[in-house]
């Protein structure tokens, strides 16, 4: 068993055009003995945003705090704390915050973990 302090992971800061206003903290992954999936934080600041993606697994997603919009495709669909998402593998998607922010953890395969 391992129990991590979110204090005990070093954001990675993504803010690249692609990417606005993201904290990225890989919180439980291959690297603390995760064998098959990886627990990642993103604090995502206000109207910040994740790319438009598609991957080959699913993931899944719950929403700590605050509210955006997840794109499906091209349709726009309101989350809110609390809302728990399956993204199906190779579905267009983008997470965006709203006017005051979002947080979510989202489980992935280790496949689908930055190295």
């Amino acid at each position: 068993m391992k129990i991590k302090k979110k204090s005990e992971s070093t954001p990675i800061i993504m803010n690249d055009g692609e990417i606005s206003g993201i904290k990225f903290f890989p919180m439980i992954t291959e690297k603390d003995g995760a064998p098959n999936f990886a627990m990642r934080l993103f604090e995502i600041e206000p109207l910040g945003h994740t790319p438009k993606h598609t991957h080959p697994w699913e993931h899944e997603v719950v929403i700590l705090s605050g509210s955006g919009y997840v794109l499906k495709v091209e349709e726009k669909i309101a989350i809110e704390k609390d809302d728990f998402i399956l993204v199906p593998p190779e579905m267009l998607h983008q997470f965006i915050a709203g006017k005051n922010g979002m947080n979510m953890v989202c489980v992935v395969p280790n496949e689908g973990q930055p190295k």
